[in-house]
């Protein structure tokens, strides 16, 4: 789904830092959930507690087969109970290349609940980026305290905005709908033409594993470090795959993880599911690309690899890859 061009070709192009900046998410789909039972059938399809998930806070969270294997990441939040304006219950945003399969196959499981899940086709996403120095002029044109730590949500008069993990700036996803967006003008006159790559960029940087199409069915919640950044709760009850998710978790087995990297040819480009190699133990893979932006990238690979391997892109003897430091700790 494209970004709303009467928005974005509305705001102006400037320097580097000299006003905070928005990109469309053009990469993202937003999926929304309705029904008296929409949040006990997620709860009990998703790795996250969602049924027990504040009203003020967004979390990431995995869709799994019955073998553990991620189909899709999400980064959720309960709808607002006031004012209401439809009958959802939930939102997620999910990479658009599998959103329409990924609510066709959770709507094959909801069987007699009164749960229904949908593509929203009017709310939009957008990434907002700001210094520290920007924050009160964007809370101005917001129209109230925008969430300052990290998966901090707030509903503010110009629609949603959570707290977007991140270093070097303040980073927010904002989910606004048709009327939200046209009532926007402070913002429009505040806000400067973003790139939606450098947002992506700056996601990898955080750690955050999107699931795309190419990596369905690669990874176990684990090796893409998804509890590691939030994304899976170990007393929630059982979904799909959850008996493998908890074995990995309790049993300390878990030999494999991400890491973030930049190609050193920055003029190079990874593609999600590409082989990884460690030049110094050749003879096979030793991982997979989990996402890239340019030459960022986060990728899967053996704990023996790491940090110390000589990894390289496609082959044993291709571009270098420099591993560079998460913001968690394995």
């Amino acid at each position: 789904m494209s970004a709303t061009p009467s928005f974005l070709d509305g705001l102006s192009v400037q320097p580097a830092g000299a006003a905070p900046t928005c990109a469309g998410l053009e990469a993202f789909r937003l999926i929304s959930a309705s029904g008296d039972d929409a949040l006990a059938f997620l709860h009990g399809q998703l790795t996250q507690d969602v049924a027990g998930l504040p009203l003020d806070r967004a979390s990431l969270a995995g869709y799994c087969t019955a073998k553990g294997r991620l189909l899709a990441t999400l980064v959720m939040w309960r709808a607002p109970a006031e004012p209401a304006q439809t009958d959802a219950r939930w939102h997620a945003l999910v990479r658009a290349d599998l959103a329409e399969a990924l609510v066709k196959r959770l709507s094959m499981f909801v069987l007699r609940a009164k749960a229904s899940l949908s593509l929203n086709a009017t709310m939009q996403a957008f990434g907002v980026q700001a210094t520290t120095d920007q924050a009160a002029a964007l809370q101005a044109a917001a129209g109230g305290a925008l969430p300052s730590q990290d998966w901090q949500r707030a509903e503010l008069p110009t629609g949603t905005w959570i707290a977007a993990p991140g270093s070097g700036g303040l980073r927010w996803w904002w989910i606004a709908s048709p009327a939200q967006r046209q009532a926007s003008g402070d913002l429009a006159r505040l806000l400067a033409r973003g790139d939606e790559q450098a947002w992506r960029a700056a996601d990898l940087a955080a750690g955050l594993p999107w699931i795309a199409g190419p990596t369905q069915d690669l990874f176990i919640p684990q090796t893409v470090n998804l509890e590691l950044a939030g994304g899976v709760s170990f007393t929630k009850g059982c979904y799909p795959g959850q008996e493998v998710v908890a074995r990995s978790h309790y049993r300390g087995t878990v030999k494999r993880r991400m890491a973030y990297g930049r190609l050193e040819d920055g003029t190079l480009t990874a593609q999600p599911g590409a082989d990884i190699y460690d030049a110094g133990d050749a003879h096979e893979p030793s991982g997979r690309v989990v996402d890239a932006a340019g030459a960022a990238l986060l990728f899967e690979t053996t704990l023996a690899s790491l940090p110390e391997g000589d990894l390289r892109l496609g082959s044993a003897d291709g571009p270098r890859i420099q591993v560079l430091p998460l913001p968690y700790a394995y």
